[in-house]
């Protein structure tokens, strides 16, 4: 056996929950963070933005609405791509809070219950 360090193969979600496999990756992604905290918390938020940034490439890739380029992506590669910004939004919450999947579960009922019962959204005074 060699002395190189190998990361250990992802683990399946328990029972289909995914949360086990954010938590995981939030770890490795600390373990491996060589920025001072604030600008580590920050680079994991831009994260986000350049994820969504790759559905639309990916979107524009499977239209062929770059003629130069015609068609360059699938309709599985913007699915792939929509799952990597639900899971970089998943870590990114993580880092947040301990309590990500307590703050998501919360937030998504509330979503759901002004959905079935048309409450406007609550707007602030300015």
């Amino acid at each position: 056996m060699d002395d190189e360090q190998h990361d250990p193969a992802p683990a399946e979600p328990a029972d289909g929950d995914p949360w086990a496999t954010v938590e995981r990756l939030y770890a490795w992604l600390d373990s491996h963070n060589r920025q001072p905290p604030q600008a580590a918390l920050l680079l994991r938020m831009l994260k986000l933005s350049e994820e969504v940034g790759e559905v639309a490439q990916a979107v524009i890739g499977a239209t062929g609405q770059n003629p130069r380029k015609g068609t360059t992506h699938s309709w599985d590669d913007v699915r792939a791509e929509l799952c990597d910004v639900i899971v970089t939004a998943m870590v990114a919450l993580r880092t947040l809070t301990p309590d990500a999947a307590a703050v998501l579960t919360d937030h998504l009922r509330r979503v759901d219950e002004r959905s079935t019962t048309g409450a406007a959204p609550k707007t602030v005074a300015p």
